[in-house]
């Protein structure tokens, strides 16, 4: 999400913020009961970013918002499953990246 996508919805009044929400978030909800097999980790929201380097601690940006961890036979076929998601059809995102892991989790 770019900074300046929230701080113009963070600007809006509350009341016009609460209207977006109100149709936003039920079809966010609704994606994902409608795609819920394919996510093996349904994530969430992140906070500020903290960057540790050889020079110590400090902070950082990033434009992630949050993540979810999706399961599918390929990338596209997971690009897929956000086409006209909510968070950047009705609400203030701008789109969402779509990483592979390049190793496989641990066998629990």
């Amino acid at each position: 999400m770019k900074p300046e996508d929230l701080a113009r919805f963070r600007s809006m009044p509350k009341s016009e913020q609460d209207a977006v929400d109100a149709v936003g978030l039920p079809l966010w909800a609704e994606w994902e009961k409608k795609n819920a097999a394919s996510f093996p980790d349904r994530g969430g929201m992140v906070g500020r970013t903290t960057r540790v380097t050889k020079d110590g601690i400090a902070s950082a940006t990033n434009p992630f918002c949050g993540y979810i961890v999706v399961e599918a036979d390929t990338i596209e076929a997971a690009a897929r499953l956000f086409e006209n998601h909510p968070h950047f059809t009705v609400l203030p995102g701008d789109g969402v990246d779509i990483m592979p892991f390049l190793t496989e989790p641990p066998q629990t």
